[in-house]
């Protein structure tokens, strides 16, 4: 059983995989939410679907690029969630977890950031999830000249780009930016390289800021 969290946007979704292989999901865009209904979300999964922390074959976080806030609490509640408990703990590249639910093809990840800026990696799935690019920050301007007709793009701060330009993409709607995802990720065959096994302690005091990402393997 896994149980996973994506705080890097607005977005604060948190997925739980039962048994069976079937995941369940509570989820909401209300900006600013996360400290209110993070633990709401986990508590209200563990009652629906009769299971306590203790059961959990491993619990996945997605680290970013993206809101300090989202990501600072997602971190520490899966320090008090864990604490003194030996569960597997993976830090999951949030990039990587956009691009999953995106399906077949190239895909454009990014995130909104500061000024004139999003956080941008490119990605082809094809039987699998391919890394093209980096995680970085880039200018509006450099990303729409990365930009091919017929490509996809998800995430957040996708309205700040040059609209011709995404007129010739297919855009995907911010349903698709969940915790859900982060799991079909990791339980695909090319998805571990996104993911870095840590523990609650490391995941705290290796926090990756709003300047940084993660591109680590296990």
């Amino acid at each position: 059983m896994i149980l996973a969290f994506e705080t890097a946007t607005n977005i604060c979704s948190v997925s739980f995989q039962d048994e069976s292989g079937e995941i369940h999901e509570k989820r909401t865009e209300r900006k600013g939410s996360h400290s209110e209904l993070l633990f709401l979300y986990v508590r209200e999964l563990m009652e629906k679907h009769a299971f306590g922390i203790a059961d959990l074959d491993a619990v996945l976080v997605g680290t970013g690029p993206g809101s300090y806030t989202g990501l600072r609490i997602a971190a520490s509640a899966v320090k008090g969630l864990l604490f003194d408990l030996d569960i597997d703990i993976y830090a999951g590249n949030t990039l990587a977890g956009f691009a999953q639910s995106a399906g077949k093809g190239v895909v454009h990840s990014v995130i909104n950031a500061r000024r004139k800026h999003l956080y941008h990696q490119k990605f082809e799935f094809d039987g699998g999830l391919r890394a093209i690019s980096e995680s970085e920050i880039l200018e509006l301007s450099e990303i729409e000249e990365m930009l091919n007709p017929g490509e996809k793009i998800i995430g957040t701060g996708i309205e700040r780009l040059n609209e011709n330009k995404l007129n010739d993409l297919e855009v995907l709607e911010a349903a698709n930016i969940s915790a859900n995802a982060l799991i079909a990720l990791f339980n695909s065959s090319s998805g571990k390289q996104f993911f870095k096994k840590t523990t609650a302690e490391e995941l705290e005091s290796n926090y990756l800021s709003s300047s940084q990402v993660n591109n680590t393997t296990v």
